[in-house]
């Protein structure tokens, strides 16, 4: 059966009443389930598209009715071995299974903690620090990895329950939800560890509900009926939001699937939105740029994109040329440019913080790349140097300053400095790191200037605003700062990609080192590692050529000397879960000797 009919028919099959006792109390956002569930039992809300089991994908639908009756189901289990706020892990894949696990922690009081099994590649040592930081008294999964699942529990310290989600044989138990309150905890999102170790964000139901209506206000606000086509994992923290919670908001529809369906084969993502009528979807700057590169041209004829009102960018710096590629590339599958919107979130104010809005193109700023470093937001003259930004829009619903971090003064406008947020869905704390919490979620005012004094999120990144809007030039921590000037990284990363065609276009990362020796013992030196392009052309430049490629160019164009610069095999780079290239760990694993090359000198 195609999964183009199907997802586009939608199914809608009869299901059980839900249970009607015992129903659980209000709980701001999530006890909307419950009202669905009542109001409109058999009407389909969640379907996972599933590609392992067809490569063609076979629709696994989840109905309002039906999930509050499993959610009821699983939350009385969950209540016998857990206690209201003890935390429970999700260590299951993507599927319905782990939308009906989300909702019966919520009806059980318990805390979640989304994270994913231990065969997710390359980031087992994320799940162990992870799980053991936050000590669950119980874990939920699927049959289908729960052998995994629990060696990987037995290989830790304590002995929490083990509970299958698709268990539906189970029979229900009795318990009672007291009141929950928009302070109580919701669950815990641990942060992708592309800037340090994973720390969990406390989310409340509060902030959980508030960044749910600042989303929809910015980008769906009278739009109806909408659908929702989303791949990024659940346990991600724009995953969560996109496909499971906004559709709460209105009982609205989501389609999901498995993020290795989707680097499988992207056309897939492409296919669902083409027969989901009014939809709107999430994803990094990499998966649009992937798209580009992945998806032939003779095949994008099939597509019809035109009522795909947002396609929404953030996640990881947006890159000007790959808007611009993905809007030229899909224009005759009918993406519209004003419906590519950048954005910008974190963990810690749930996700969302600002967005570019989507009645208008993306807005692109050429700035003069020596006074940006200098710290002036300032557009470029001809044959200047320039940094190349994607506006992020402004803030809805919550509070951004521009913020000297040293003084804790705003910036007028104009002025690089720390992004600093205020709202309602700002987290207040990391899971039992007091000392953290109160360095990212204690920060006040010196002089607000008719701000609110505090406390104010610290982000860490860097931004401006320009004529109103908010520009991300950068996170504070990868500064390149050589002879006491800032270099962006993504700066010298475009340069290294354009310098040779054996460097593969968005596959670049530039961080710096302390190198010792100097007479007052270390400076600050700047490294290149780069991946291997597939498909080069051919020809006998090789890697070192490459490298002295890469070397003149940013020599030239940022007058800064490259103390080391490596090429390395395709997908030798570190990345978080959501697919995005980490400066951090590709910083820690070149100064471990752990990339698999020599220096190409």
């Amino acid at each position: 059966m195609s999964v183009i009919v199907t997802v586009e028919a939608g199914r809608r099959r009869p299901v059980p009443a839900p249970a009607p006792a015992p129903a659980p109390v209000a709980v701001p956002l999530v006890g909307r389930l419950a009202t669905w569930a009542h109001r409109r039992p058999a009407d389909t809300a969640y379907t996972f598209v599933d590609f392992a089991a067809d490569p063609e994908g076979v629709p696994r639908d989840l109905s309002w009715g039906e999930l509050h009756r499993r959610a009821t189901v699983l939350a009385g289990r969950l209540r016998r071995v857990a206690a209201q706020g003890d935390r429970v892990a999700v260590l299951a894949p993507s599927g319905p299974e782990y939308v009906v696990a989300l909702f019966a922690c919520w009806y059980a009081g318990t805390v979640a903690v989304p994270l994913f099994p231990p065969d997710l590649p390359r980031h087992g040592e994320r799940l162990a620090s992870s799980y053991v930081d936050c000590a669950p008294r119980c874990v939920v999964t699927t049959s289908a990895a729960a052998d995994r699942v629990k060696e990987f529990i037995e290989a830790r310290p304590g002995r929490p329950a083990l509970i299958l989600a698709d268990d539906d044989g189970a029979a229900a138990e009795p318990f009672t939800r007291s009141a929950a309150s928009r302070d109580d905890v919701a669950y815990l999102q641990y942060t992708s560890g592309s800037t340090r170790t994973p720390a969990g964000v406390v989310i409340s139901y509060g902030n959980l509900a508030a960044n749910v209506r600042q989303l929809w206000t910015a980008f769906a606000e009278g739009r109806g009926a909408v659908t929702a086509v989303n791949w990024l994992p659940l346990f991600h923290d724009m995953g969560l939001l996109a496909t499971v919670a906004v559709p709460l908001l209105h009982g609205t529809r989501s389609v999901f699937f498995d993020p290795v369906a989707f680097l499988m084969r992207p056309e897939r993502w492409l296919r669902l939105l083409s027969t989901a009528g009014t939809a709107y979807t999430a994803a990094p700057n990499f998966a649009y740029d992937y798209c580009v590169r992945r998806i032939a041209p003779a095949a994008r004829a099939g597509f019809d994109l035109s009522r795909v009102f947002v396609w929404l960018n953030g996640a990881e710096p947006v890159r000007a040329g790959t808007v611009a590629a993905f809007a030229d590339a899909f224009a005759g599958s009918g993406v519209d440019r004003s419906a590519i919107c950048a954005a910008y979130g974190l963990a810690e104010a749930t996700v969302f913080v600002a967005g570019d809005p989507p009645e208008r193109p993306p807005t692109v700023t050429r700035f003069d790349r020596v006074a940006l470093a200098a710290g002036t937001a300032r557009v470029a003259r001809d044959g200047a140097a320039t940094s190349e930004l994607v506006s992020c829009g402004r803030p809805v619903g919550q509070r951004v300053a521009i913020v000297d971090p040293d003084r804790r003064v705003r910036l007028p406008d104009g002025e690089v400095g720390e992004i600093w947020v205020y709202g309602a869905n700002t987290a207040r704390r990391y899971w039992r790191q007091p000392e953290l919490t109160a360095e990212v979620f204690g920060a006040m005012l010196t002089g607000s200037g008719g701000l609110p004094i505090g406390p104010w999120m610290r982000t860490g990144d860097l931004g401006v605003v320009y004529e109103g809007e908010l520009y991300i030039t950068g996170r504070r921590r990868d500064l390149i700062i050589v002879a006491g000037r800032n270099h962006y990284p993504q700066d010298i990363e475009a340069t290294a990609a354009a310098a040779a065609p054996q460097v593969a276009d968005g596959h670049v990362v530039a961080f710096a080192v302390s190198h010792f020796g100097a007479p007052d013992g270390a400076v600050e030196k700047a490294v290149v590692v780069a991946e291997r392009a597939r498909s080069a052309p051919p020809g006998d430049h090789g890697p070192d050529e490459a490298a002295r490629d890469v070397r003149a160019a940013v020599w030239a164009a940022h007058d800064l000397a490259l103390h080391d610069v490596l090429l390395i095999e395709p997908g030798g780079l570190p990345r978080t879960s959501s697919g995005k290239l980490t400066r951090n760990l590709a910083r820690e694993r070149y100064l471990a000797g752990g990339f698999p090359t020599r220096p190409a000198r």
